[in-house]
C-alpha cells in the first residue's frame, strides 16, 4: 500500500481530485450506513439538495489528495487573511488554529509550515493510525520542516501547552469528537454533539490568540486557498458558554461553504471510552 501511496503521489492534482470525486459518489451509493449519516447531517444543519450534493464529490477528493499533499510535490496555494497571522505572531503569546473538517484540513498546517515555519514551529495534534503502513506514511509525511506533531496523549498535551508558552502555533480540530471525559455535550446546528474542551484549555492557561482555519480547495486541481479570521467573539471563562462560542463559530464557516464540508463525518457519535 505504501507503494502505492507513492505512485499516486506523483499524479496532477487534477486527476487526483477527478478519481476522488468518483470514489466519493461510489461510496455514497454503495454504503447505506455513510450515507444515511451524511443526509441526516446535512439535514439537521439545514442544508439542501443543491448544498450537499456538491459535498459528496469533495469528500472523496479528500481522501484522493492525500497521497499528493504527504508525499508529492507542493501545491499552489493562495492565503486570505494572512495579516492575521501576522498579527497574532507579534503578540507572542502563540497561536491557536481551530480548523473544522472543512475543505482540506492537511493544507492549513503545511502552507503554514511553509510560509510561517522557519521562525515559529507549528505543532498539530494527530491520532496515529492504527495500521501499520499508514501509520508510517503519516509519520513521513507529517514530520516536516516548521512542523511538529503532538499525540492524543497527557504527554501530547504538555508538548502543547509548551509550544504555545514559547510563542509557536498549534493547530485542532475542534469538531472532532474527543474521549469520554475530554469534552461537553453542547449545540451543533440545533443538536448536542460531545465537544472538545482541549483548545478552551489550552486558549485559557496560555493566553494563545485563538484564530480559525480552513483550506478551500479550488475548481480543476487549481490548489489551494487558507482562509484565517478571528473568533467572533472573545471565549468565555467558563468552559460551557466557551465551548459555545467555538461551536457558533464553526458553524458560521460551514455555512459559508457547505459544499466542502465532511457531512459523513460521525459528528454526533457517543464518545468512545479510552482503556
Amino acid at each position: 500500500m505504501s507503494t502505492l501511496f507513492k505512485t499516486l503521489s506523483t499524479l496532477p492534482l487534477w486527476l487526483l481530485h477527478g478519481v476522488g470525486w468518483s470514489l466519493g459518489w461510489l461510496v455514497f451509493a454503495l454504503s447505506g450506513v455513510y450515507r444515511r449519516r451524511f443526509l441526516a447531517n446535512a439535514r439537521q444543519a439545514g442544508m439542501g439538495w443543491r448544498q450537499w450534493r456538491v459535498a459528496v464529490g469533495e469528500s472523496g477528493k479528500l481522501v484522493a489528495e492525500l497521497p499528493r499533499l504527504w508525499l508529492g510535490r507542493p501545491v499552489p496555494v493562495q492565503w486570505i487573511g494572512a495579516q492575521q497571522v501576522e498579527a497574532a505572531l507579534a503578540l507572542g503569546r502563540g497561536v491557536l488554529f481551530l480548523t473544522p473538517h472543512l475543505g482540506c484540513f492537511e493544507i492549513t498546517a503545511q502552507a503554514y509550515a511553509q510560509r510561517y515555519g522557519q521562525t515559529q514551529p507549528m505543532t498539530v495534534l494527530f491520532r496515529p493510525s492504527r495500521q501499520a503502513w499508514l501509520r508510517e506514511v503519516m509519520n513521513t509525511a507529517r514530520v516536516r520542516p516548521g512542523l511538529d506533531t503532538a499525540p492524543t496523549t497527557l504527554a501530547g498535551v504538555k508538548q502543547m501547552i509548551k509550544a504555545l508558552k514559547k510563542g509557536q502555533s498549534l493547530g485542532l480540530l475542534p469538531d472532532q469528537v474527543p474521549p469520554l471525559g475530554m469534552g461537553l455535550w453542547s449545540p451543533f446546528f440545533g443538536r448536542d454533539a460531545y465537544t472538545m474542551t482541549l483548545s478552551v484549555r489550552l486558549a485559557q492557561q496560555t493566553g494563545a490568540t485563538v484564530l480559525m482555519a480552513w483550506g478551500e480547495r479550488l475548481p480543476w486541481g487549481r490548489g489551494y486557498r487558507v482562509h484565517v479570521q478571528p473568533l467572533p467573539a472573545a471565549l468565555p471563562k467558563e468552559s460551557e458558554q466557551a465551548v459555545h462560542v467555538i461551536n457558533a463559530a464553526l458553524e458560521a464557516l460551514i455555512r459559508d461553504c457547505p459544499q466542502q464540508y465532511l457531512w459523513g463525518y460521525a459528528r454526533y457519535k457517543q464518545p468512545r471510552q479510552e482503556v
